[in-house]
């Protein structure tokens, strides 16, 4: 299979939200993770708006997993590393997933 530019933008992102992402992660903490999410008015203001991001993400992707036939394994381990690791690498990651599959069904 072609790898397109697409792709490779996808892959790129899909490492770089592993990264930028567990990069804070792994730092101490002096208050809980929760806790920070909420710790100001931007920390919560955007803790809420990627909540309804990855909501929005999770339901279109599901979708989309069925409409393209997609593995729907593939999608549950993408549901749970949402949460395990990061939004900014699953995204990228369906995204990439994705790409390749609507290029091998023009095939």
């Amino acid at each position: 299979m072609k790898i397109t530019g697409l792709q490779i933008i996808y892959g790129v992102l899909t490492i770089v939200g592993v990264c930028v992402t567990w990069y804070y992660n792994l730092q101490p903490m002096e208050i809980s993770y929760i806790e920070g999410l909420y710790a100001n008015p931007a920390a919560s203001s955007f803790t809420n708006d990627l909540i309804v991001v990855v909501a929005a993400f999770i339901v279109w992707s599901f979708v989309e997993t069925r409409r393209l036939k997609m593995s729907y394994v593939l999608w549950v381990v993408g549901f749970v590393l949402t949460f395990v690791i990061a939004a900014a690498m699953t995204v990228p990651l369906f995204m990439l997933l994705r790409e390749r599959c609507l290029i091998a069904m023009a095939k």
